[in-house]
């Protein structure tokens, strides 16, 4: 079953990049710019790289970190939800090897009314996603 695997499967983890681009919804976002910090863990097989101790049977982490950091600090979205599916669906088509992905992106610092810690949205894409 496909949700089983996104919760016993093999998985790659990238944590706290941060990273500082021109997205939002307003256009003081869009013109001053802030950080954001994005986490993901990419599903896959990773017994042949586990076997072998061969990069070429694995994928390398830093191909994913700079598919955030390119669609962070790219063209500018103004949903947040939007900048998860790019890097989603960027990881995706760019690795076959990768069943499934999960996506955090986090506004640490958001001008509102109130005390908080961040804002943020949180994506799960399965390859069979990409359909649509």
């Amino acid at each position: 079953m496909e949700s089983d695997a996104l919760i016993l499967g093999d998985k790659l983890i990238l944590r706290g990049l941060s990273f500082y681009g021109f997205h939002g919804a307003i256009a003081e976002e869009r013109k001053l710019g802030q950080k954001f910090i994005v986490d993901i863990d990419a599903w896959m097989d990773l017994k042949p790289a586990g076997k072998s101790d061969h990069l070429s049977d694995a994928v390398d982490y830093t191909l994913i970190f700079d598919i955030a950091k390119e669609v962070i600090e790219g063209s500018p979205h103004n949903l947040l939800e939007s900048v998860a599916q790019k890097i989603a669906v960027t990881t995706l088509t760019n690795h076959k090897e990768i069943s499934a992905v999960w996506v955090k992106v986090i506004k640490p610092h958001v001008s509102v009314q109130g005390q908080l810690d961040c804002l943020g949205v949180e994506i799960h894409r399965r390859r069979t996603d990409l359909s649509y």
